[in-house]
């Protein structure tokens, strides 16, 4: 990788030259160009493994110069990545070349490390991605149960991606296992023996952000009694896993953007900016491409945390993984309680199978476990999900069939709601989501207030 050839096309010389020699450096093979015609011309005798351009050339800062170039680059080397190099004030254009095509962003003044480490990701998934022999599966998936298409793609990618070090979006229903498959990321990088830090953004209020995130000093505000590490400086040479990432309010989020830009942050009480060098792992059950229409999610963090987007299928686009996701949850409850084996009937897993589980995985579990530790037998028949299942059955009294999504998730949350007599944590903890989503559920439904639900 480190005789790649790097077209370089910005129209300061300074520029130019500092790049090519921090490529040399680095052990790449950079060629210069000053102008968009010397830089076609250039494309058109050769193909470069990645293309490092400015996106202006003349005195006006509009950037159309170089989404127009950006095209005709794609057009002609279609498989080529390119990362753009824009000032801070032009972020915006950036994010147009991102939709248009682009493989990253890079801000001027320009940090040397992460220049390279976009460099060497952008290099590798293109790479992958153009090599016809099939990612191999690695390590650590063994937490990881299934066996369908979805989730083979899933650990395919994975596979792919993890040695890099480039952001990671996955996203999913809540309780599809979203933090296994940022775990299997990290264990499977070449960071597997730094730290993992996981940070709930969904439970972190605007006013404990920065405290949270970046740390404090002693004194910097009421009740800082004593030096604090963020969560950042904490997963330094490590990830950082930041779940729930579309909860985050937007004032929040200009301040993770500037981190996530130069991996720098400033402290709480301490004006120094300090280093870090993370990976980046997100996720979200929320549809951030609408947040973002809405104006609820910015754009340019967007596109900065979802290089790699992996989507993780709800449990009932993977009925065939649902014996298997039972049989595994019962394996560790009866090793972990020194219980007696046990097993289920066809019957048992097939109703299973029929379920709707709109809490996914963590649905399925909570159900196998309370059947398991309240019927105590050692075969486990349908009717012992039906029986103790509780709200997680499927009521006789209900007609499922023609139902939309939406309603059918409604009269779940309406049957747990009535079963727990509307105590939303044990209402929540049922349901295998947390408080906050059931919350957010009960708003969207109209559920807030108790009264006639229609799904009776």
């Amino acid at each position: 990788m480190t005789t790649s050839h790097i077209l370089i096309i910005d129209d300061d010389a300074a520029v130019r030259s500092s790049l090519a020699f921090l490529l040399k450096r680095a052990g790449y093979l950079p060629e210069t160009t000053a102008t968009p015609h010397e830089a076609l011309a250039a494309l058109r005798a050769s193909t470069p493994q990645l293309v490092l351009m400015d996106m202006n050339f003349s005195l006006t800062t509009t950037g159309e110069e170089g989404l127009q170039l950006l095209k005709q680059v794609k057009t002609l080397r279609p498989h080529v990545p390119v990362i753009l190099m824009t000032a801070w004030g032009s972020i915006s254009l950036a994010v147009q070349g991102m939709q248009a095509g682009a493989f990253d962003f890079i801000t001027k003044p320009w940090n040397n490390l992460m220049l390279l480490k976009s460099i060497r990701n952008a290099l590798v998934l293109n790479a992958e991605e153009n090599n016809d022999k099939p990612a191999q599966t690695q390590a650590y998936f063994e937490r990881i149960i299934g066996v369908s298409a979805g989730l083979r793609h899933v650990l395919e990618t994975v596979a792919r991606i993890a040695p890099t070090t480039a952001s990671v979006l996955i996203t999913g229903e809540s309780g599809t296992g979203k933090e296994l498959i940022a775990e299997a990321i990290h264990a499977n990088s070449p960071r597997a023996q730094e730290a993992f830090v996981k940070v709930n953004l969904g439970g972190l209020s605007q006013s404990l952000f920065e405290s949270e995130m970046f740390g404090h000093k002693k004194g910097a505000f009421t009740d800082a009694y004593v030096d604090r590490k963020g969560r950042f400086e904490l997963a330094d040479k490590g990830t950082i896993f930041l779940d729930e990432i579309g909860e985050l309010e937007l004032s929040c989020q200009v301040k993770l953007l500037r981190v996530l830009q130069d991996q720098t942050f400033e402290v709480l009480g301490d004006s120094r900016p300090r280093k870090v060098d993370v990976r980046v792992v997100s996720a979200t059950n929320r549809d951030l491409p609408s947040m973002v229409a809405a104006h609820a999610f910015r754009e340019d963090l967007f596109y900065r945390i979802n290089l790699i987007t992996l989507h993780l299928p709800a449990l009932r686009e993977r009925r065939e993984d649902i014996p298997l996701l039972a049989k595994h949850f019962a394996g560790l409850l009866t090793k972990a309680n020194a219980l007696t084996s046990v097993e289920f009937s066809a019957e048992a897993l097939e109703y299973l199978q029929q379920l709707p589980f709109p809490g996914n995985i963590r649905e399925l579990k909570n159900l196998v476990e309370r059947t398991l530790l309240m019927s105590g037998k050692q075969r486990i028949e349908a009717d012992d999900f039906r029986r103790f299942g509780g709200a997680n059955a499927v009521s006789s009294t209900v007609s499922w069939e023609g139902l939309t999504l939406e309603e059918l998730e409604r009269c779940r949350i309406v049957q747990a709601l009535e079963t727990h007599h509307h105590n939303l944590s044990q209402t929540a903890q049922a349901l295998g989501i947390t408080r906050s989503s059931l919350y957010r559920r009960l708003v969207k439904y109209g559920l807030q207030e108790k009264g006639n639900d229609g799904c009776a």
